[in-house]
């Protein structure tokens, strides 16, 4: 248990996918001009990464990876079908991005029309991709480890992007100089924001 939680804890505050890595930026800034948007995708990135982390390490490990499939026949020992890993941890992606745009515009219109294009692009979030692409290079060792480290990767962009919103309302009220209004006070403060977030590192788990 003290391992899930080190792991949770590490996916959102040290692994940060957009303060550390930078994943998922044209989303983040693009969404995060209102609480009430940027809330709606966050939970929707924790949603889906939350379920394509698990699947896509099933798929790894008992279809794509060398012997993986000697489960089915030790025949099969030898095949590797690692090459396959873009396309079917793409299609899951697109899978669980279609599950959640149609329970958004049927339950909440207000936030489907709110999020426009930014919500079926979820499915080319390099944040997305990204959290079953480090699953894979980090060889968690069970199913458990896949599902904790895509929820707190999830966590972690909600937190992202939900702070970034709420600094965005509270600075419109600001006497921001006119260069800097929009993308360029928000470029500024994220990178204070990255930079706050490196202080997490000292953190020893």
């Amino acid at each position: 248990m003290e391992n899930y939680v080190n792991l949770f804890v590490k996916s959102i505050f040290i692994d940060n996918m957009v303060f550390a890595y930078f994943l998922g930026m044209c989303s983040y800034l693009a969404v995060s001009k209102t609480v009430k948007t940027s809330t709606g995708l966050g939970l929707a990135v924790i949603f889906v990464l939350g379920f394509t982390v698990p699947i896509n390490y099933l798929i790894e490990n008992y279809l794509l990876k060398a012997g993986a499939m000697s489960w089915l026949s030790p025949a099969l020992a030898d095949v590797d079908l690692g090459f396959l890993s873009f396309i079917l941890f793409i299609a899951v992606i697109a899978s669980m991005v279609q599950l959640v745009e149609m329970i958004v515009e049927k339950f909440a219109p207000a936030l489907y029309s709110s999020l426009g294009i930014f919500l079926p692009l979820i499915a080319v979030n390099c944040a997305i991709l990204g959290g079953s692409l480090f699953m894979q290079e980090r060889e968690y060792v069970n199913i458990g480890e896949a599902t904790v480290f895509g929820l707190g990767s999830g966590v972690g962009f909600f937190l992202a992007i939900v702070g970034i919103a709420a600094i965005r309302e509270k600075i419109q009220y600001s006497n921001v100089p006119a260069p800097l209004r929009g993308l360029g006070i928000t470029f500024i403060i994220t990178g204070l924001m990255g930079i706050a977030f490196m202080s997490f590192m000292g953190i020893k788990l």
